[in-house]
């Protein structure tokens, strides 16, 4: 009868340290608006802004649809400020910008672009 309770006491050891050995998890936290905005258009897709200053530049995306600004008007804005500046980096920038830097925005941003055509080239 003894046989048995050494392989019990050796079997609730070691499930006791495989959870005391686990290391703990690694927290992720995201990161502010402003350095996820900034890298993915600056260090990843390389776009060229007046005075060098991307997030102001993003934060007035954001002013120009808080103010009723439409859709249109803002991409042909970005087009003519930002670098690159064809019809898919725009798009990219505007959304992006809204999406990341006030996203309270996206539905009246979303709104303006309803029926939107691209100029011919």
């Amino acid at each position: 009868m003894m046989r048995g309770k050494p392989l019990l006491a050796i079997a609730v050891a070691s499930s006791v340290l495989g959870v005391i050995a686990q290391p703990p998890p690694l927290a992720r936290a995201a990161p502010a608006p402003e350095v996820e905005y900034t890298y993915d258009v600056v260090v990843r897709r390389h776009y060229d802004f007046p005075n060098n200053d991307a997030i102001g530049y993003g934060y007035g995306i954001c002013d120009k649809v808080r103010n009723g600004e439409g859709y249109p008007q803002v991409m042909g804005d970005a087009k003519a400020d930002v670098v690159p500046n064809d019809e898919f980096a725009a798009n990219y920038l505007v959304s992006y910008a809204v999406g990341i830097l006030c996203p309270a925005q996206i539905w009246q941003l979303r709104n303006s672009a309803a029926n939107y055509q691209p100029p011919p080239e």
